[in-house]
């Protein structure tokens, strides 16, 4: 087992496909049956042992600094990129002087799941062998996943190792947008803006990059019709 207290949660987004929503609040922000969705991330998060978690700003950054002011659990560090975004490689890059040495949990600010029996992101640090692995990635069946309709992200093999998905292929499974990493990862990371999917591609390459089939339901929330979708298998999950 992995004892995971740091969290790198990548809020610096544009959220283009939230519109006209995000016109006037960040994404992180845009409310999912009464509560902003970087609060079901924090607040996993927590409930998973995390004590810091690094969280980067980029649109609205000022309306984002004044929700996350109130927080205690985890406590929050704000990595500002109010001048250049740096996507998703870049702004970790960036925040690693706060995130230490050890293993680390990224999550996306906007990922929204139903949790199973087991908590997913304790599942998720059980699971990562910082011997074997450089990632490990939270997975959802694609299929399963509400408000999803791609073709997937990835193939597992029996021993949890993962290739991404090959041009012109559907494959079973979606990133869930929560991970860990080491930070030895970005060592040969490149400069200034770039996507961690870059170093997915690394990482799978050396036979480095691991999944964990989540439980419960994970939810693409990406569009202001998708809100609806997933406020609705929310409240069929409590009936």
């Amino acid at each position: 087992m992995t004892d995971i207290t740091t969290a790198m949660v990548l809020a610096a987004g544009l959220g283009t496909r939230m519109r006209p929503i995000t016109d006037r609040l960040p994404k992180p922000m845009v409310e999912v049956g009464g509560r902003a969705m970087i609060d079901f991330a924090l607040d996993s998060l927590a409930a998973a042992g995390v004590t810091t978690a690094v969280v980067n700003l980029h649109a609205h950054a000022d309306l984002l600094e004044r929700h996350l002011e109130g927080r205690t659990r985890p406590r929050i560090i704000l990595s500002d990129e109010r001048g250049e975004l740096l996507e998703t490689g870049g702004g970790i890059a960036r925040a690693l002087p706060l995130l230490g040495d050890a293993p680390f949990f990224v999550m996306n600010a906007d990922t929204v799941w139903i949790e199973g029996i087991r908590p997913n992101l304790r599942s998720l640090a059980n699971r990562f062998d910082p011997e074997a692995m450089d990632i490990c990635l939270l997975l959802a069946p694609a299929a399963t996943s509400i408000g999803y309709d791609g073709r997937g992200d990835f193939l597992m093999d029996g021993l949890g190792r993962l290739t991404p998905r090959p041009e012109r292929l559907t494959v079973p499974f979606v990133y869930a947008g929560a991970a860990v990493v080491a930070p030895a990862l970005f060592e040969d990371a490149p400069q200034g803006a770039f996507s961690l999917n870059r170093l997915f591609r690394r990482a799978a390459e050396a036979g480095r990059l691991f999944g964990q089939r989540m439980e419960g339901v994970w939810m693409h929330v990406g569009t202001p019709e998708a809100i609806a979708e997933a406020e609705e298998a929310i409240a069929r999950s409590k009936d």
